[in-house]
């Protein structure tokens, strides 16, 4: 068992660049098969191509786990993504969203997303 990184809101925001467009290969990902199984009247489990993306995606995921944090959007819409940090001495989870350009949420590990709340603005002084 690895030991939780916990991300600053500033650290998190560096890796932005890269978590957007590793979002932005699974939501893209995820259309493609939308639209294969769309073409294909749902029988995807046996598709090579299908199987194949639903790989990459599972790889993209890993790579979000690698830096450190985790994709949370189970419908592949918008792209939620987690970072874990520490808010008053708490752990909470940095939330982004991928149609947001900085990370300027969190939440409780228990309230999720529906408990987003403003990252106080004394933990972006550092």
């Amino acid at each position: 068992m690895t030991e939780t990184k916990y991300f600053t809101p500033y650290e998190a925001q560096l890796t932005l660049p890269l978590v957007k467009k590793i979002v932005k290969d699974i939501l893209d990902t995820t259309r493609e098969i939308r639209l294969l199984a769309d073409d294909l009247h749902g029988q995807i489990e046996d598709n090579r191509q299908v199987q194949k993306m639903i790989s990459e995606i599972n790889s993209f995921m890993g790579e979000l786990e690698e830096i450190g944090c985790f994709y949370k959007d189970w419908n592949f819409t918008i792209g939620l993504v987690d970072f874990p940090a520490l808010i008053d001495g708490n752990e909470v989870f940095l939330c982004w969203r991928s149609d947001e350009d900085d990370v300027k949420y969190y939440h409780t590990m228990e309230e999720g997303y529906a408990g987003r709340k403003l990252i106080p603005e004394r933990y972006f002084t550092n």
